[in-house]
C-alpha cells in the first residue's frame, strides 16, 4: 500500500469542515448524530480522505454506543493503531493506514469472533453500496 501524504492545507480544501476536524484534527463527532451509525446497507466502508476499504459492512454490528461499530476491519493491513493519552484517558486510536486520517478507537468490548469495538466516526467513512 502506498502511503499518500498531503499537506494540511490541502487536506482542509478537499474535505468537508467537519471531515477535517474529525480526520485530520482527531475530533470526534457526537454521539446519535453520524451518517452511518444505524446504517444497515450492505457494502464497504472507504475512508474519507483518501479512499481505502477498511471496514465491511458483515463486519458491523450496533454497540449502543452511538458510533458506528466493528468487530474487524477488511485487512490488518488498512489500520495503524496509537496509543491515546488525551482526556485522561488511555485508549488505542485508529487511523487510516494509507493516509494517517483519525477514524476512531478500538475497545476490548466486542462481539465474537475478535472481542473488539472499532468505534469509528461516520464522517471519516464513504460508504460503497454492495
Amino acid at each position: 500500500m502506498d502511503k499518500l501524504e498531503k499537506p494540511l492545507e490541502s487536506w482542509r480544501e478537499e474535505l468537508s469542515d467537519a471531515q477535517f476536524h474529525v480526520c485530520r484534527l482527531g475530533g470526534t463527532e457526537r454521539a446519535f448524530t453520524g451518517e452511518y451509525y444505524a446504517t444497515k446497507t450492505p457494502g464497504i466502508y472507504h475512508c474519507a480522505c483518501c479512499g481505502e476499504a477498511l471496514f465491511d459492512s458483515d463486519a458491523k454490528y450496533d454497540s449502543g454506543s452511538g458510533w458506528p461499530s466493528y468487530f474487524q476491519p477488511v485487512g490488518k493491513d488498512v489500520i495503524a493503531e496509537r496509543e491515546d493519552f488525551s482526556h485522561g484517558m488511555h485508549r488505542i486510536e485508529v487511523r487510516c493506514a494509507r493516509c494517517d486520517a483519525h477514524l476512531g478507537h478500538v475497545f476490548p468490548d466486542g462481539p465474537r469472533p475478535t472481542g473488539l469495538r472499532y468505534c469509528i466516526n461516520s464522517v471519516s467513512l464513504k460508504l460503497e453500496p454492495r
